[in-house]
């Protein structure tokens, strides 16, 4: 009888947190920014030429990285890790979208972007706009940067955010990515957000 009473107990107890509880909260090892009120959405060109917003890749997990071609260490870095997050992803990875926003569009024009951005996974795409579509994108997303002069004129670097943010196929910002986190914790919240 006592056991009869604890499995009914415990019976009970399982109904009321299913019906209370809804869903499971996702655990994600990268920072949750559910909820943002920022970062909801951009109007850039992809390296094809085609105008994209963010409802084009609605229903995939998109991955958007601000960066410059050439960036010597960040960029580059962040592009192979995301290449190895797809890599980890195996059939999955159809159901990503990662997007390169170009800071520096005085010298990231569509043919470099092109060249540059698919050589890293032919699924990627590089975004782009003019001066003002630039600092548009870059203020709804809070993110910095700035051109830093180098030792002759015409030369420059770029001083930029070096974080991504990530969206669930619903096209609501989810996850903000610190740089150098490995590929492993990224595709492990990136299946979370498929599930």
């Amino acid at each position: 009888m006592k056991r009869l009473l604890s499995i009914l107990l415990l019976a009970a107890t399982a109904t009321l947190l299913q019906a209370c509880g809804g869903k499971p909260e996702l655990k994600f090892n990268n920072t949750d920014v559910t909820g943002l009120g920022y970062a909801r959405d951009f109007a850039l060109t992809d390296h094809t030429g085609k105008p994209r917003t963010l409802a084009d890749f609605k229903g995939k997990v998109v991955v958007m990285f601000f960066g410059y071609t050439q960036c010597p260490d960040v960029c580059p870095t962040t592009m192979v890790e995301m290449a190895n997050v797809m890599k980890d992803l195996g059939p999955q990875a159809d159901k990503v979208q990662v997007l390169f926003v170009t800071v520096d569009p005085e010298r990231d024009t569509q043919e470099i972007l092109s060249q540059y951005v698919p050589a890293f996974d032919k699924r990627f795409l590089g975004l782009y706009g003019d001066q003002a579509a630039t600092e548009k994108v870059a203020k709804e997303f809070k993110v910095f940067y700035q051109k830093v002069p180098g030792k002759t004129p015409g030369s420059y670097t770029m001083d930029h955010t070096a974080g991504s943010y990530v969206f669930d196929p619903e096209g609501h910002i989810r996850l903000f990515i610190k740089h150098g986190q490995g590929a492993e914790p990224l595709a492990q919240d990136i299946k979370l957000l498929l599930s």
